[in-house]
C-alpha cells in the first residue's frame, strides 16, 4: 500500500548516478515525476553537473512523436540531455525500486497559450491568460488526452498524477508577480478565473449577464462569488464543474481503457470556484478515481478544512495530503511530521512529498525524518 510519495523531475536524475538512491532513502513508496511540466527555474542542489535548471517553457519530458498530436503539439526540452529524459529518470528511480507515477500537467502552458490565444482563459474583463488552456475547448481535450495516452504507450507509468486536471484561473501563472498591490481577496480572485472564453461563453444561459455581475462584483469587492452573481451563481457553478467533470472522466476513461492495472491520482478540491492546480470535484467526481490530493502546503489552520469538505464530496475516495518540505516550513522533521499526523487524523491515508529535487541536504534530511517519525 502506498503511504508516501516523493516528487521529482527528470532533471534531478537524468546525470546524476546518486540521485534515485537518495530518493529512495527518503523511505517513501513512489515518485512522482513529471513527464508534462510548465515553465520554471529549479534549483538543483545535490547536481553535480549545475546548480539550476531553467525551464524556459512547458515541455513534454518523452518523445514528441510526429502525427499523433492535434492543433496542440507540446515542446521538447533543450535544458535536459537526451530525447526520453523521463524515461531515462524512470529507469533509474525502477532500478533503485520505486514505482514511478508519471506527474502530468495538464491545461498549464504559456508555450501553447501564446500560440493559440484563442484556445486560453479568458475572464470578463477580457483579459486573457496564456498560462492556462482552456478545457471547454474540443482542441485542449485532445491535447490532455494524447499527453496522457502517450504518457501511457511510451512511458509505462506504474500510475499517473493528473495536475491541472480543469481550467486554470487567475492565479498560478508563472511571471514575475505584479497584483499583491490590487488587494483582491480571494473571492475577487475567484471571480477573476471565471471564463469567457467563445467555448465557455457558449455554455451560459446568458453570458453578457454573467460577465455583468462578475464585473461589478470584482470592482465593488463582492464577498463571496455567490453574492456576485446572484441567481446565476447555481447554473455558473454547474458549468463549470461540468467542465472540470467532464475533462476528469475522459481522461480517466482513458486510463481504465488503455491501462487498468494503473493507479489515477488527481490534485482536488472541494470548492466549486476553486482553479490552479488543484480542480474542483465539486458536485460529483464523474470518474473511478483512486486517490484525491489536496493541498495542504498553507498549514493546519487552512488545510484541514479543506481536507473536511473533500471528504464529503468524495466519501469513499482515497485522500492524499500534498504537503510542503520547502521554505516556509521549518527544517524540523518532527515538526513536519507533527503537522502530517494532523492531516492523518482528519482522514489523510498518503502523503506526497513537495519535493524531492528542490530541498537542500538539511531539508532533505528533515523529510527522511518526517517519513520515519509517520512510520514508525
Amino acid at each position: 500500500m502506498v503511504t508516501s510519495v516523493a516528487h521529482a523531475y527528470p532533471w534531478d536524475l537524468v546525470g546524476d548516478p546518486d540521485a534515485a538512491a537518495r530518493i529512495a532513502s527518503l523511505g517513501v513508496d513512489a515518485v512522482a515525476l513529471a513527464a508534462s511540466y510548465h515553465t520554471t527555474r529549479a534549483a538543483t542542489p545535490f547536481h553535480p553537473a549545475h546548480r539550476l535548471v531553467d525551464a524556459r517553457h512547458a515541455a513534454f519530458y518523452l518523445p514528441v512523436r510526429s502525427g499523433r498530436w492535434g492543433r496542440l503539439v507540446p515542446a521538447e526540452p533543450s535544458w535536459v540531455d537526451g530525447g526520453d529524459s523521463y524515461g531515462e529518470a524512470a529507469g533509474a528511480l525502477r532500478s533503485a525500486g520505486l514505482p514511478v507515477h508519471a506527474w502530468i500537467v495538464l491545461t498549464h502552458s504559456s508555450r501553447l497559450g501564446d500560440l493559440h490565444p484563442d484556445l486560453v482563459v479568458r475572464n470578463a474583463f477580457g483579459d486573457r491568460y496564456p498560462y492556462a488552456l482552456c478545457p471547454a475547448n474540443a482542441d485542449v481535450v485532445e491535447y490532455a488526452r494524447t499527453l496522457v495516452s502517450e504518457v501511457l504507450e511510451l512511458g509505462g507509468p506504474d500510475g499517473v498524477v493528473l495536475e491541472a486536471c480543469g481550467p486554470l484561473g487567475f492565479a498560478h501563472g508563472g511571471h514575475h508577480e505584479k497584483t499583491d498591490g490590487a488587494d483582491w481577496t480571494p473571492a475577487q480572485q475567484k471571480l477573476l478565473s471565471l471564463c469567457f472564453c467563445a467555448a465557455c461563453s457558449a455554455r451560459y444561459d446568458d453570458p453578457g449577464a454573467v460577465r455583468a455581475a462578475v464585473r461589478v462584483g470584482v470592482d465593488d469587492g463582492a464577498a463571496s462569488v455567490e453574492e456576485a452573481l446572484g441567481e446565476l451563481a447555481a447554473h455558473v457553478r454547474e458549468v463549470r464543474t461540468g467542465i472540470a467533470r467532464d475533462l476528469r472522466a475522459e481522461l480517466v476513461g482513458l486510463v481504465r481503457a488503455t491501462a487498468p492495472g494503473v493507479r489515477v491520482t488527481v490534485h482536488a478540491t472541494a470548492d466549486p470556484w476553486g482553479t490552479g492546480p488543484f480542480a474542483t470535484v465539486a458536485d460529483g467526481l464523474g470518474a473511478e478515481v483512486d486517490v484525491l490530493t489536496t493541498t495542504c502546503w498553507p498549514g493546519p489552520e487552512a488545510s484541514l478544512p479543506a481536507i473536511a469538505a473533500l471528504r464529503v464530496a468524495a466519501p469513499s475516495t482515497r485522500l492524499a495530503a500534498y504537503v510542503l518540505g520547502l521554505p516556509p516550513k521549518p527544517v524540523d522533521g518532527a515538526a513536519l511530521a507533527g503537522e502530517w499526523r494532523s492531516y492523518r487524523e482528519a482522514g489523510v491515508a498518503e502523503f506526497h512529498l513537495y519535493h524531492a529535487g528542490l530541498a537542500s541536504p538539511a531539508r532533505l534530511d528533515a523529510l527522511r525524518q518526517a517519513v520515519a517519525r509517520l512510520d514508525g
